[in-house]
Order: structure tokens, then C-alpha cells, then sequence
């Protein structure tokens, strides 16, 4: 009788190691992040669409890992990268630096039912000079000061202004990384005329062998591939895959847990008003 418990507790032990390896961030791991006294309104409110315990559980992310947030904007997914992996890693926020001479070309239409809203600024009055644009690599270092003021256990968070299609800091540009993320923004580099081929292929060198490069955008119908991305905000996901498979990643895993089967797809905002049906990869460099 001892001998068959102690065999069923190797079983479970086993099993549990199975699908949860030791040193990986998992969903338990993640729902203690997100609950977080320190973390601010507007990210508690974007976590009602991002789904970040089944979306980091999902990345496979370890303490220690050095993480790229390629288009990290305001910086929701560089913090959560740098309190998932801890302060053995580092996380590296990218953003494009701007160009006057070379202004981004608008999308048709602005981004519609993906993103909390937030309240319009007002205007300087009179002659009042008005106040620069806020740029990413501010939001980011505005997110490194308040964690260090919290004494969250976070990574490092390190803003990098380079191109779209030349994403990875110089020094790590040959095998420095373990993860990459791009979320949401992929479909936007079809109106801005971003090298995606390019692109993929500089994560591709940046990443080490067994390195993960984790996309989410909005999903597009089939057929529209990534025509739509200035009017609707889609991309079509068979179309995503094939322009990352083509750099030399393996596609490893599918994840389901923001897809809407009763989106029609053929909207910016969907109606009726409900979320918009999304889809998540993550690739492997062999």
C-alpha cells in the first residue's frame, strides 16, 4: 500500500512538472503580478481587454530572461515583462524615434474597440507654448522610477529609440535575446510602410536558439492579409504567420484565449459592441 502511494505521488509530481517546468512564470505567478497594489488605474482598466495572466502564463517567461518589447508605447506590457522575469533579467522597450521631415502616415481611421479609453487634454490657453509630445521612452522611464519607488522586484527597463525594421539594440543584436513580444501592433506597420520582412529577420538574429517571438493582433478575414490595417486595425493571421515563418521561425504554439467567434471582422469597431476577435502565436527560433 506504501509503495502504491508513494508511486502516485511520483506520478503527480511528475505530471505537475510536466506541464508546468520548473522556473516558468505560470498563471499563479501572473494573477499575483496583476494584483499588485502599485500597479496604476489605466493598466487595471487595459487588463479587462489584455487578459495578461493567460497572455504572460502563455509566453513561457523565466526569471532572468532578457526581453524586447518591440512598439512598446505607453509600456502595459514592458512593466509586466519586468515584474514577471524579476531582477536577474532585464526588459528593453523599443519605440521609433520621430522624424519631422519624415512624418508617420495617419491610418484612415483611428484604432476603435481595442483599447480603454481615456480622457481628451486640454488645450493651452492663449499664446501658452503647448507642452511636447509624450514620448515612449518617457512613459517607460516613468514606469522604471515608480517601480523602483515601490521596491517592486522588477527588471531593469531600458527605453530603445532605433527603427521598426531595426528594432534590436546593437549589442544584443546577434543572439542577446530569449523573448520578444509585439503586441497589437503589427497590422500598423502595413500603412506605415515598416519592412516587416526586415524586421522579422532582425529579431530573428537577435533572438538566442530556443528564443520566443510572441505576437498578438486583431484578426482580419480571410483573404484581407494585411490590407486593412488603416481602416479596420486587422491583420489576417494565416498572412501574420507566413511573413514571420519566412524569417526562419517555427510556429510553436496557438493561443485562444481572446479569440470572439461573434465578431464579423468587417469593422474597426465591432457591432454590436463587444470585444474584437484576437489571435496570439508564439514562434520558436530553431
Amino acid at each position: 500500500m506504501k509503495k502504491t502511494l508513494a508511486l502516485l505521488s511520483l506520478a503527480l509530481l511528475l505530471g505537475g512538472c510536466a506541464t508546468a517546468p520548473p522556473g516558468v512564470v505560470t498563471a499563479a505567478d501572473m494573477g499575483r503580478i496583476v494584483a499588485s497594489a502599485d500597479r496604476t488605474a489605466a493598466d487595471r482598466q487595459n487588463d479587462l481587454r489584455r487578459k495578461p495572466v493567460d497572455l504572460f502564463a502563455f509566453m513561457g517567461l523565466r526569471p532572468g530572461m532578457t526581453a524586447l518589447d518591440v512598439s512598446a508605447g505607453g509600456g502595459y506590457t514592458s512593466e509586466l515583462l519586468a515584474r514577471a522575469i524579476g531582477p536577474s533579467g532585464r526588459v528593453y522597450g523599443q519605440s521609433q524615434p520621430r522624424d519631422a521631415a519624415r512624418p508617420t502616415p495617419a491610418p484612415a481611421a483611428p484604432e476603435g474597440g481595442s483599447a480603454p479609453t481615456t480622457a481628451p487634454t486640454t488645450a493651452p490657453a492663449g499664446d501658452a507654448p503647448r507642452p511636447a509630445p509624450r514620448t515612449s521612452a518617457m512613459a517607460l522611464a516613468e514606469r522604471e522610477q515608480r517601480l523602483r519607488s515601490a521596491g517592486v522586484a522588477a527588471a531593469p527597463i531600458v527605453a530603445v529609440a532605433q527603427r521598426f525594421d531595426d528594432p534590436v539594440p546593437a549589442a544584443l543584436a546577434e543572439g542577446g535575446l530569449d523573448i520578444v513580444t509585439l503586441m497589437f501592433n503589427y497590422h500598423d506597420f502595413g500603412f506605415m510602410g515598416v519592412d516587416r520582412a526586415r524586421l522579422n529577420a532582425a529579431v530573428f538574429r537577435g533572438l538566442k536558439r530556443g528564443g520566443l517571438y510572441v505576437l498578438a493582433d486583431h484578426a482580419g478575414r480571410p483573404g484581407t492579409g494585411i490590407g486593412e490595417s488603416g481602416t479596420l486595425h486587422r491583420i489576417e493571421e494565416s498572412f501574420l504567420r507566413r511573413e514571420v515563418e519566412a524569417a526562419g521561425f517555427k510556429l510553436l504554439e496557438q493561443g485562444q484565449f481572446l479569440r470572439n467567434a461573434n465578431d464579423p471582422r468587417d469593422r474597426n469597431t465591432p457591432e454590436p459592441l463587444q470585444p474584437k476577435d484576437e489571435f496570439v502565436l508564439k514562434f520558436v527560433k530553431p
